[in-house]
């Protein structure tokens, strides 16, 4: 009985900013020929990535691979949950979300050498408002900044960052109440994210220790925050430490509903939709298969030291938190220091 496999490559032909004539001409050269069958379909239009992959399942394909950023791999992934047909990553966003705490690698070449190596595992996801996702699913701030991210004409951390510093300090925050199996919970706050995966994407930690092979969501809770406590934010958020400030809650659950006063935006993997008052979350355990990293399937790394150092910069600041709410134009300093250096990372 033969092991041969076959691989569908779905390429989003705009998605980041990789040149698709080389990943196509890596795809011919890296992936094994003696062990793998391959087709290349390219997207034409939104929804296509979602077409495709729909029709790959009815076909038996054993892997589908989503060529493309957090987008194209959240469509291609939705059709693929509960089938015998397993999801390859081939990251060439801007964030990169997924892959990231999956380990893959961000270079086109060691990403497919991966697939070459064709390690599958079963993994969570999660449902909000019955619609899938991956990664995150959030509202308040954390679906605001999702729309502020997309109409950036960059993209990239150093974005996200300035968009937490500048609009975070003006966002008002919501009273919401939270139920799940171990009852009611009322929370005046800035976002709520519920987290399958550990990260947004660019490495921006919102759920440190979450993992999706525990049957289980991180609920991130972040209380509302001012001027000198928004670097300290966003230092965490890429240091892997955000669970650590005092500005954030954290609880596991395998379901939860959330009420809010008005209808507004939430998000999933970074897409921002419009919604009612009420949201559902839920994980499906290990309900779709992913070729993973071998070595490693999931993010285990450590703080970056450099961070830390920055965050015991804005510690020291805090403790003479007087002083410097004196001056705003120190506040505006500060802040532009910490994305100079962060720039430089």
């Amino acid at each position: 009985m033969s092991d041969r496999k076959h691989i569908t490559f779905i390429v989003n032909p705009i998605s980041g900013g990789h040149e698709k004539d080389e990943v196509l001409k890596m795809i011919s050269e890296v992936i094994d020929s003696e062990r793998f069958d391959t087709d290349i379909r390219m997207t034409e239009y939104a929804g296509h990535a979602a077409e495709i992959a729909r029709e790959c399942t009815k076909q038996g394909i054993d892997i589908v691979a989503a060529v493309g950023g957090d987008g194209t791999v959240n469509e291609v992934a939705r059709e693929l949950t509960h089938t015998g047909t397993a999801l390859g990553i081939v990251p060439c966003g801007s964030g990169n979300g997924l892959a990231r705490h999956l380990c893959i690698p961000m270079n086109t070449r060691r990403a497919l050498e991966i697939l070459n190596k064709c390690r599958i595992m079963n993994f969570d996801y999660g449902v909000v408002n019955e619609i899938p996702f991956f990664c995150t699913c959030g509202m308040g701030f954390d679906a605001f900044i999702s729309l502020k991210f997309a109409e950036a004409g960059k993209r990239g951390p150093i974005t996200y960052v300035e968009n937490v510093l500048k609009e975070g300090l003006n966002y008002k925050p919501e009273v919401y109440e939270v139920e799940d199996e171990t009852g009611a919970r009322r929370y005046k706050a800035f976002l709520i994210a519920c987290a399958n995966a550990s990260q947004y994407g660019n490495n921006a930690y919102i759920a440190p220790e979450a993992s999706m092979r525990d049957g289980m969501m991180d609920v991130i809770v972040m209380e509302p925050f001012n001027a000198l406590e928004a670097p300290q934010i966003s230092i965490d958020l890429f240091n892997k430490t955000l669970n650590q400030n005092s500005k954030i809650k954290h609880f596991q659950t395998r379901r939860i509903h959330i009420h809010r006063q008005e209808p507004g935006a939430i998000h999933y993997d970074g897409d921002p939709i419009m919604t009612g008052p009420d949201v559902d979350v839920h994980i499906e355990p290990l309900g779709i298969r992913i070729v993973t990293n071998p070595e490693k399937p999931e993010d285990d790394s450590q703080p970056n030291p450099v961070l830390n150092a920055f965050s015991d910069l804005f510690n020291n600041i805090n403790n003479v938190r007087v002083d410097i709410e004196k001056g705003g134009r120190k506040i505006q300093a500060i802040n532009k220091l910490m994305l100079r250096k962060l720039s430089k990372l």
